[in-house]
């Protein structure tokens, strides 16, 4: 087994030398540290057997796949024998199907090689399924890092809660009014309170951003019975199958959102009224320069 070398990159860009064949641009790295023939041939066929490329070897890239060429410039630093891979947007121009199954690749010889994987992305979906651990990145300063559930359910400010999620978390710009000893939610367009859990009790009055995901809002046609946060028409329905996104208008810059488990609100029309009911200990409430609030102490 060759000794661990370095840092091995894959690009966005394949950057595939176009009139060399598959074998060829796999081993160019091996013929530039003046590795003897035969064991360039085999390693280039360890490799290719390794991403599933067996097949491919005598053809050139013109008559590759977007996916199978991404393959083939995995298979050209993999067979370097890398310590460290850095992967920069590799999978960016490829369509959404060829992207899942790339992802399960990555993901599969991640596990095979039992090395550290550097995942370049601007895909949260990516980061998300392929991550052990996440570093959240804006302007060049790190807001986050954490495993994949830490940070989406517990993001530090209000970027990275919205930045992570599909569809994003919900964001109303309000403010904290007291009433009876306790602290409530006012929305700023006035079409939305909330009372807030105690442990917001001792907040002071100002301004404030709650956050909640869409997934975290119970949705029930109205004249059901019982409480809830809101009575709203629905602006739009997307049913995706499994689940059901509802968007309604609260007057706010985006709409607010929510997701309902399977097709029972799929059939829907516009206008339709629901109630909504937020689940309390899934609210988030960031302060003016952004970052999270945990409590009203």
């Amino acid at each position: 087994e060759p000794r661990d070398r370095g840092l091995g990159m894959v690009f966005q860009s394949h950057a595939l030398f176009p009139h060399k064949t598959v074998a060829q641009n796999i081993e160019f790295g091996l013929r530039m540290k003046k590795v003897p023939p035969e064991e360039r041939t085999r390693q280039v066929r360890e490799v290719a057997e390794m991403v599933r490329l067996t097949h491919l070897l005598d053809k050139m890239p013109a008559q590759c796949s977007g996916g199978e060429s991404q393959r083939v410039a995995l298979a050209r630093t993999l067979v370097t024998h890398p310590s460290t891979f850095l992967l920069d947007e590799p999978l960016s121009s490829l369509d959404a199907k060829l992207r899942r199954e790339l992802r399960a690749e990555c993901d599969r010889l991640h596990q095979v090689l039992k090395r550290t994987f550097i995942f370049v992305t601007h895909d949260q979906e990516e980061a998300m399924t392929l991550a052990d651990r996440i570093v959240v990145m804006r302007n060049g300063v790190i807001e986050q890092m954490g495993s994949p559930m830490e940070i989406y359910s517990n993001p530090v400010n209000s970027f990275v809660a919205d930045f992570f999620g599909s569809p994003s978390m919900n964001l109303l710009a309000g403010e904290v009014v007291h009433e009876s000893g306790k602290s409530r939610f006012r929305c700023n367009s006035g079409r939305f309170q909330l009372g807030l859990p105690e442990r917001y009790n001792g907040l002071p009055p100002g301004p404030i951003t709650l956050g909640i995901r869409p997934e975290h809002v119970n949705a029930v046609p109205a004249g059901n019975g019982g409480t809830s946060d809101m009575e709203l028409p629905v602006r739009l329905v997307e049913p995706l199958g499994k689940d059901t996104l509802l968007y309604f208008d609260l007057g706010t810059e985006r709409p607010f959102v929510t997701v309902s488990e399977g097709i029972t609100l799929a059939e829907l029309d516009a206008g339709a009224r629901l109630n909504l009911t937020l689940a309390r200990d899934k609210i988030c409430l960031f302060g003016k320069d952004g970052h999270r609030i945990r409590s009203g102490a």
